[in-house]
């Protein structure tokens, strides 16, 4: 099953090669026609369901396909915010949104920079856009180190320095 990103990507892959040439306009209103014919549409059906059935609604929008086209046509149920948060509880990671702004996810990430820091950065990234495709990107970021600063115990001071005082 195609993603509604992979389907976008070669929609305007097409498009691109029709740029140069004479059809590129008709192939853009084309384009357009079907995108307002196919969201008016889901915009009915939402608008009933969020009436008559909001669990429902809830329900497909669960749906990977689903989702993304609610998404495309700004009918989500849930706001990006929501979402990410979602799927980051979903891969089970000690990940934390911080905020989503400027089309940027903010994601706090407490965990080492070991051998599979990349992958889990790459495994984030792609659950954080698949969750929220409007998004442009994910900016992941670590905790600052805490030093914890104190007085410790003066030498001599303890149960061995006990005997030793005379």
């Amino acid at each position: 099953m195609p993603s509604v990103r992979a389907v976008g990507d070669r929609v305007e892959e097409l498009l691109a090669v029709l740029l140069g040439g004479p059809g590129r306009e008709p192939a853009e209103e084309i384009v357009r026609e079907l995108m307002n014919l196919y969201g008016e549409g889901l915009a009915r059906i939402a608008g009933l369901l969020r009436v008559r059935d909001p669990a429902l609604l809830d329900e497909l929008a669960g749906d990977g396909l689903l989702a993304g086209l609610l998404v495309l046509h700004d009918l989500h149920p849930h706001d990006a915010g929501t979402r990410v948060r979602r799927a980051l509880d979903r891969l089970g990671t000690d990940a934390e949104l911080l905020g989503v702004g400027d089309g940027v996810a903010r994601v706090r990430v407490a965990r080492g920079r070991g051998c599979g820091a990349a992958a889990a950065d790459a495994l984030l990234e792609t659950a954080v856009l698949d969750a929220a495709p409007e998004l442009a990107g994910v900016e992941l970021t670590e905790p600052a180190a805490l030093f914890q600063i104190g007085m410790g115990p003066p030498p001599g001071w303890g149960p061995a320095a006990e005997g030793r005082a005379s």
